[in-house]
């Protein structure tokens, strides 16, 4: 069974809890008062009875059962079909991971769909549960009390990405080469968090647009204004995180080319070296190597200073080929 929770509240109160759907479409008919229905991945038939019985459209029906859609409001005459977004942040595995709630609200109903085990709406109920004086507003108190809750719940995901930036400022100095893959998925899953809370904004526009045309409460109206406060300082930290990555992976691609040069400055001076010691040790080695062919018409061999000659010649050529390149830094 797909069914949650399933109350109906007369004057903020709740009132009866019925078994079934067609009880509590029975108990609204008699007493009045406001239907919430709370559902979890219902099936095509369920939905269907819901449907009918609030005349919900069509194509949101549709929506809510295939799910996988990204926030909005859309208005139906006087029913509203909200898509929000719920997150919450895996620190083992540094990842942002989404829900979706679907809500559906009418003059005397709510019907809540949910497709991920997130226990935010059972939260909202409890609490206006709790404020009879807030939950007697009807439709438009839980739907604001909904939106709150999901706003709530990304601050920890803010400050779980923050502290995963943070680390990675620290981690970009030690010369880890794994930071760079960890720099691109954090950037990945503020993306994703972006495309769940950008089309917030807009959503509280709409709503505020009917604030005087359905008689809103004053309250709720502040209520509101309140969860779109927060709405913008969570897509302002989530703007300047992404800022914070991108500058992050152009630093690291910056310090990995200063490295990467300095590594070849380092082995430019070990060949220079390298080059030095093997054309200092030429010199004599070619002078021996003449000596060495023993031709019969070279007059030095016969001279009594020929050999001193020979071997001051080979550390004189050595010697000076030292001095040489020893000025010009290479040794």
């Amino acid at each position: 069974m797909t069914i949650i929770d399933n109350a109906v509240y007369v004057d903020g109160v709740r009132t009866a809890t019925p078994h079934n759907l067609e009880q509590t479409f029975e108990m609204l008919a008699e007493h009045g008062g406001m239907a919430w229905i709370g559902l979890y991945r219902p099936t095509k038939e369920e939905m269907a009875a819901v449907a009918q019985e609030f005349g919900l459209h069509e194509l949101a029906v549709e929506d809510a059962v295939s799910a996988h859609q990204r926030p909005k409001l859309e208005r139906y005459d006087h029913n509203l079909f909200t898509v929000l977004r719920p997150a919450r942040y895996l620190d083992e595995t540094e990842t942002v991971e989404f829900g979706e709630l679907h809500v559906f609200t009418g003059p005397n109903f709510v019907v809540t769909i949910r497709h991920a085990e997130t226990g935010g709406v059972a939260r909202v109920r409890k609490r206006l549960e709790e404020r009879p004086d807030l939950l007697r507003h009807g439709p438009e108190a839980v739907l604001y009390a909904l939106l709150d809750q999901v706003v709530d719940d990304y601050a920890p995901v803010v400050a779980g990405l923050e502290n995963d930036i943070d680390e990675i400022e620290d981690q970009l100095f030690s010369g880890d080469s794994a930071v760079s893959r960890r720099i691109y998925e954090l950037a990945r899953e503020v993306i994703q968090f972006q495309r769940a809370i950008h089309p917030l904004p807009d959503m509280m526009v709409l709503l505020e647009k009917g604030f005087e045309k359905y008689g809103v409460d004053i309250e709720l109206q502040r209520s509101l204004r309140d969860v779109e406060d927060h709405v913008q300082r969570v897509i302002s930290r989530a703007n300047s995180f992404r800022d914070l990555l991108q500058n992050a992976l152009t630093l690291d691609g910056t310090l990995t080319a200063n490295r990467q040069n300095e590594a070849s400055a380092a082995q430019n001076e070990q060949v220079k070296k390298i080059s030095s010691w093997a054309a200092i040790l030429f010199a004599p080695s070619f002078v021996a190597g003449v000596y060495g062919m023993n031709f019969d018409h070279m007059p030095e061999l016969h001279w009594e200073f020929g050999y001193p000659l020979a071997v001051g010649l080979m550390f004189g050529a050595a010697l000076l080929m030292y001095v040489i390149f020893k000025r010009k830094g290479w040794l």
